[in-house]
C-alpha cells in the first residue's frame, strides 16, 4: 500500500517532513532566471525552465534527509502547459530519487470525471491500446465534500496502482470552520469530524501493513486541539499537515497528530525550505539549495524532539 512506502522512508529518515515544492518567480535566485531567460525569453517557457532547474537543485539537497515532497498543482499550471510540463518533469526526478510525491491539487468532483483525475495523478492513460503514466504521483490530495461518489474512483485507481490519497478534515486556513466546525443535528459531530471517520471507513478498502490505510486526512497545524482529538479517533488514518511555519503551526502544536512510535503524520513545509536562502544573514543566493537543507535538518531536530525515535509498529 502506497502509505507504507511513505511510512518506511519516514522512519529510514527518522523525519516525519515534506517539503512543499511551491515554486513563484520571486523565490528563485535572479541568476536561474537569468540562464533560463537568455535561454527562452521572459516567455512562459523560460519560467517554467526556470522552476524546473530549482525544483532540481532542491530535490537534490534534500532527497538523503527528507522523505516526501509535495508540488501543488496551482503554481504549476499559472505558467501555462510550459508549467505543468515542469510539474510532470519535478514528479518523475523527485521520485528517480527515492522520495515519496504527494501532488497537491484538492480534486473534487464525481463518476468518470473523477475517475479522469485519478487516472491522471495516479494511474494511467490509455492512448488506443497503448498505456501511459501522465504524471505518476504516489499520493493525491482530494476534496471529499461530495461525499463517496468523489472518492470511489480515487480508491478503485489507488487499488490497481498502489497509490493513496489524503482527503481534506480540518484544513489549516482561518476560515474553515466556518464550514469544517459546524455540528450535525442528529449527533452533535462536527462536519470535520464526521469527515474523519469517513476517512476511516474507506480506508477498509486500502489498508495498509503498518496499521495506517492508504486515505490519509489533512489536518492542519494551527489548529492542535483537533489534530489530538483526530489521532484519538481515527487510529488507522494518517495525517498530512499543512500550516506549518509560515501559517503560524510549530513543532510542539503538532505533537498530538503523532502516535506512540512517532509515526501518524507527515508535516509540510514549503516556503521555510523553499525560500530559506533569503532569510538566512549573508546567504549567497548560490548557496540557495544548502540553505534549504539547513532549514530541513532544523525542522527535522524540531519535530523528532517531539516525536522522540520513529519505530515501525
Amino acid at each position: 500500500m502506497a502509505l507504507d512506502r511513505l511510512i518506511e522512508n519516514i522512519v529510514e529518515k527518522q523525519n516525519p517532513t515534506v517539503a512543499g515544492l511551491d515554486p513563484k518567480l520571486a523565490y528563485i535566485p535572479q541568476f536561474i532566471k537569468d540562464a533560463a531567460f537568455e535561454k527562452y525569453g521572459k516567455t512562459l517557457e523560460g519560467a517554467a525552465e526556470a522552476l524546473l532547474v530549482y525544483n532540481k537543485a532542491l530535490i537534490d539537497a534534500l532527497c538523503d534527509i527528507v522523505p516526501a515532497v509535495k508540488p501543488q498543482s496551482a503554481y504549476y499550471e499559472m505558467y501555462g502547459w510550459q508549467g505543468v510540463k515542469t510539474f510532470a518533469e519535478t514528479v518523475a526526478y523527485a521520485k528517480s530519487k527515492g522520495m515519496f510525491v504527494i501532488t497537491d491539487a484538492k480534486r473534487n468532483d464525481i463518476g468518470t470525471t473523477m475517475e479522469a483525475y485519478a487516472n491522471a495523478h495516479l494511474g494511467i492513460t490509455d492512448v488506443d491500446g497503448e498505456s501511459f503514466s501522465a504524471f505518476g504521483a504516489d499520493a493525491l490530495t482530494v476534496n471529499g465534500y461530495l461525499g463517496s461518489d468523489g472518492i470511489k474512483p480515487v480508491l478503485s485507481v489507488s487499488q490497481k496502482m498502489d497509490t493513496g490519497m489524503f482527503v481534506l478534515v480540518k484544513t489549516s486556513n482561518p476560515s474553515s470552520g466556518e464550514l469544517q466546525n459546524l455540528t450535525l443535528s442528529e449527533n452533535d459531530e462536527t462536519i470535520y469530524f464526521h469527515m474523519g471517520k469517513l476517512c476511516e471507513e474507506w480506508g477498509n478498502e486500502l489498508s495498509g501493513k503498518y496499521g495506517y490505510s492508504g486515505v490519509g486526512a489533512v489536518v492542519g497545524a494551527t489548529y492542535p486541539e483537533q489534530l489530538t482529538e483526530l489521532r484519538k479517533a481515527l487510529p488507522h488514518t494518517f495525517f498530512l499537515v499543512p500550516g506549518y511555519g509560515a501559517q503560524g503551526g510549530t513543532a510542539d502544536d503538532i505533537a498530538g497528530a503523532f502516535d506512540k512510535n512517532g509515526l501518524g503524520a507527515v508535516v509540510n513545509s514549503s516556503r521555510g525550505i523553499m525560500c530559506a536562502w533569503q532569510k538566512e544573514t549573508d546567504c549567497k543566493p548560490e548557496d540557495f539549495a544548502l540553505a534549504a537543507r539547513r532549514e530541513a535538518l532544523k525542522m527535522k531536530k524540531l519535530l523528532t524532539d517531539v516525536t522522540g525515535k520513529i519505530t515501525l509498529p
